[in-house]
């Protein structure tokens, strides 16, 4: 087994860049329609297109890292992550920035983010640590946010939007060396049955808590992406300045180091399809309040450090349900396929949101859809089973 301070730190630094590039992909989303003459849908599409494909990847990319290790996978993203962002920079046409943006970037994420990740920490840390763990590497990528939003802001504002991607295309490259620290051995951990992967894929696909599980994590998709995306465009639109969308975004992450990092503590200890339901029923009454207060830097402020305590708080504590359903020898390939549903949410979430804007003129009918859908996850999660799967002597190979 690996150290696992190696394991969290290499584990976090890989998420804060990987998260930290893409959350703040809403801040391009103006520069880059305007210079091309592009509608708000087009860009929209090309991002929802990089949610699909890292979902669906990132069911393959979490069977090639329980099957080859995860520092290959990491490997291969962060090369992904530097082609797709150089890509960005120089499209001149849609579906070349679709491509980019949207597959090679898509690709990259499934490779370097929590599926992969949390398998490592899921078969090298005891039980016992398990859902700290992963919250600790899941306020890693908040922290990402929070330090990575505003430079890239910054970069956009003095250096250009194309000198901005070019330079966090060079900065990606840093996830080969610290891949290594990943380096664990493919050999199945001591005392695992030998059942095969698509044996607990099927397992897991027939569960009815696992698709209570995935139906849930749907919205959360369809709430960060839309919010993170066009939650800039939206103040815009208001009349504010860019340094609001830019601060709010800032203090999303901010704030989710702390939500993610309490989330995962205390799934370690308590009911994780009850904060879960929690967690998405507070998101439902925090866009609902957003809506009805007068629009303020202020209001902005709050909302966003509210959301910010919810933003991926749920990630911890699904992984961690998933590992507690079913165990941790596939536990990257089975965390990609619920993660699979996850981005579905986001495809909806973003491509809706620029589609309906361009339609009606406003954003109002998504936030009421996000309403809706927060109290149906919060709802969904509660006859959930979370305890370990019992599983049929013939489920198992001799």
């Amino acid at each position: 087994m690996l150290p696992m301070h190696q394991v969290l730190l290499c584990s976090a630094l890989i998420v804060t860049l990987s998260m930290g590039v893409r959350h703040g992909f809403g801040l391009w989303l103006l520069p880059i329609t305007q210079t091309h003459g592009w509608s708000r849908e087009t860009f929209s599409l090309a991002i929802a297109v990089q949610n699909l494909c890292w979902g669906l990847l990132g069911i393959f990319a979490g069977m090639a890292a329980d099957r080859l290790g995860a520092m290959r996978v990491v490997m291969a993203g962060g090369l992904l992550y530097l082609l797709g962002l150089s890509g960005m920079a120089l499209a001149s046409q849609s579906w070349q920035f679709t491509l980019a943006a949207g597959v090679l970037i898509g690709a990259a994420q499934a490779g370097t983010t929590y599926a992969v990740v949390y398998g490592v920490i899921g078969r090298n840390l005891p039980a016992d640590k398990r859902a700290w763990a992963m919250g600790v590497v899941g306020a890693a990528g908040s922290f990402g946010q929070f330090l990575m939003v505003p430079i890239e802001g910054w970069m956009i504002s003095h250096w250009g939007w194309q000198s901005a991607l070019l330079v966090l295309a060079g900065a990606c490259l840093l996830m080969l060396p610290l891949a290594r620290g990943l380096n664990e051995s493919a050999a199945p951990p001591a005392g695992q049955n030998e059942q095969t992967i698509a044996q607990a894929l099927s397992e897991a696909l027939r569960y009815p808590s696992f698709q209570l599980l995935t139906a849930g994590y749907f919205v959360c998709g369809f709430h960060v992406v839309f919010i993170g995306i066009h939650m800039p465009s939206y103040l815009k639109d208001a009349g504010m300045e860019p340094s609001v969308a830019s601060t709010a975004l800032a203090l999303i992450g901010l704030f989710n180091i702390l939500g993610t990092y309490m989330a995962g503590s205390l799934a370690q200890k308590h009911s994780k399809k009850l904060i879960l339901a929690g967690i998405y029923l507070a998101r439902s009454v925090a866009i609902a309040g957003f809506l009805i207060a007068p629009l303020t830097p202020l209001s902005v402020y709050v909302f966003a450090s509210v959301m910010g305590l919810l933003w991926l708080s749920t990630v911890p504590v699904t992984n961690a349900t998933v590992a507690h359903m079913f165990g941790v020898k596939y536990l990257s390939m089975l965390g990609g396929s619920v993660f699979f549903s996850h981005q579905i949410g986001s495809f909806l979430g973003v491509w809706l949101g620029g589609y309906l804007h361009d339609r009606t003129g406003s954003y109002d009918v998504v936030w009421y859809i996000a309403i809706g859908l927060g109290v149906f996850a919060a709802l969904i999660n509660l006859p959930m089973r979370e305890g370990p799967i019992e599983r049929k002597p013939q489920a198992v190979q001799a």
